[in-house]
């Protein structure tokens, strides 16, 4: 046996005689698989929820019985985002941003009842995950089992004992390192084994897991570096431990949560009640419909007479409150789209500048590498309200379009007694309405958005093992 897994074997042996240790090695790895069930019992328990209640969304549309066209604009549905196969590993956004929205004509609505808006205080603390756990826990354990590695050697002087028997110090740093990395991926491997069951089925992409997988190895393994590092730079294990839980405190409790305020602060955000008066006043001044002397909509009258030469509306072969039903749908619609890009483009920026933090806290790096790849973060959240509005609008222009063609004029506008039942149109027209259907990103672009995050983690681990390289040169040259 070479002298590198001697060292290592005697390292394991020694946590191994720890009955602490041992016992919070087997508490983390109790922890880690309660997380990944509860995490799996309740991803299911919200795929079913939002999947049954899309299901009675459907049914109460088709259900409509004759009605005006417009009702059925103004009557609106709900849709829902079912949560991604790897979701359960990390929720991400999800629990903040909501996942239905009630859509409906003329507006256009956020996402609501996320998880954190509908529980209690204590809920909000957040949900047990494997994420978590890796982020969080399994970091502060490695501390605990490893931070007097060469510092106890040091102070109990049985270092010089190891190099004068012939150990070099490559051999015991390398040793060392074996021996807690070997901690660390056997830790890790309930929460890897979790991740392939919580995905587990047909249609998983491979490329979203072997990121998540190498990114919280690489996550680890930056902790077994920087944990042999500092206990090779002090000269006691109590100096080792108090460093080392300083660096985790700042890295993974502190930075996270200050970053986001820096972004608010340097990028202010408009809220919903702001953005709403906004497009309220840019919809004045852009026209009135219901205004015979609007400037535009009387500019629309005449293009809309001239496109079908005729002089008058009641001459059009189609119903002209239909028409401009469908034009003031495409105005308003061209205010949401300009006010959410905005929206996304300052959300844009404020995630770049917590990614900049990101750079200083490697933590930050992961949890974004994790949401990425896991489908659960500002990316996807965006993609599911694009593919939300772009369902709106299409599914309220089409019931403008019946009510253009399927609603005379003369019957829209008539005030007798039977009136009413001729404006309406047959139910079946709502059946012929496309339901909603969410779209996913692939794989390939989610393992895509995740590598920058990546080659932040991977980029510390390198810069943790240069450090360790020239601190390992030194190491037994100290009194």
């Amino acid at each position: 046996m070479s002298t590198t897994s001697l060292i290592a074997r005697d390292e394991l042996q020694l946590m191994r005689r720890n009955r602490v240790a041992v016992i919070a090695c087997v508490l983390l790895v109790l922890l880690t698989v309660v997380a990944v069930a509860s995490s799996w019992a309740h991803q299911r328990g919200i795929e079913d929820l939002r999947a049954r209640h899309q299901h009675e969304a459907e049914q109460a549309f088709d259900a409509q019985p004759d009605r005006h066209p417009h009702r059925m604009v103004h009557y609106g549905t709900f849709i829902f985002r079912p949560p991604g196969a790897l979701a359960a590993f990390d929720p991400g956004v999800d629990a903040f941003t909501g996942s239905s929205m009630f859509l409906e004509g003329h507006r256009q609505n956020t996402a609501n009842f996320g998880d954190v808006n509908q529980s209690s205080l204590l809920v909000r603390f957040g949900q047990l995950t494997p994420a978590f756990v890796l982020q969080a826990v399994a970091p502060l354990l490695l501390i605990f089992l490893g931070y007097g590695a060469i510092a106890r050697e040091t102070e109990r002087g049985t270092l010089r004992m190891l190099m004068m028997q012939g150990a070099t110090r490559g051999q015991i740093v390398l040793g060392k390192l074996r021996a807690l990395g070997t901690v660390a991926l056997l830790v890790a491997l309930p929460a890897g084994l979790g991740l392939v069951a919580l995905a587990g089925g047909p249609g998983v992409a491979i490329l979203p897991m072997a990121t998540i997988v190498f990114g919280y190895t690489a996550w680890l393994l930056l902790w077994v570096t920087v944990i042999v590092l500092v206990s090779a730079l002090v000269r006691r294990s109590r100096d080792a431990l108090l460093a080392l839980v300083a660096i985790w405190a700042v890295s993974v409790v502190l930075l996270p949560r200050v970053a986001p305020d820096i972004a608010r602060a340097v990028v202010p955000l408009e809220n919903r009640l702001q953005t709403d008066v906004a497009i309220a006043r840019d919809l004045r001044k852009l026209g009135d419909a219901h205004n015979p002397d609007d400037p535009h909509f009387a500019a629309f009258k005449q293009s809309v007479l001239k496109r079908y030469g005729v002089t008058r509306i009641e001459e059009l072969p189609v119903n002209y409150k239909g028409l401009l039903a469908v034009e003031g749908e495409r105005i308003t619609s061209g205010l949401f789209d300009r006010y959410g890009m905005e929206s996304y483009t300052a959300q844009g920026r404020q995630n770049a500048i917590v990614r900049a933090v990101g750079v200083i806290s490697p933590t930050i790096a992961l949890h974004s590498l994790s949401m990425a790849a896991a489908g659960t973060d500002f990316a996807a959240h965006r993609g599911f309200l694009e593919q939300a509005e772009a369902y709106r609008y299409g599914l309220v222009q089409g019931l403008n379009r019946l009510q253009a063609d399927s609603v005379t004029y003369a019957d829209d506008t008539a005030k007798d007694a039977g009136a009413d039942s001729r404006k309406r149109i047959e139910a079946d027209n709502w059946e012929k309405m496309p339901d909603f259907t969410y779209r996913p990103p692939d794989g390939a672009t989610l393992a895509r958005r995740a590598l920058p995050d990546l080659a932040v983690v991977v980029g510390w681990l390198a810069f943790a093992a240069a450090l360790l390289a020239f601190a390992t040169r030194r190491l037994g040259e100290r009194r």
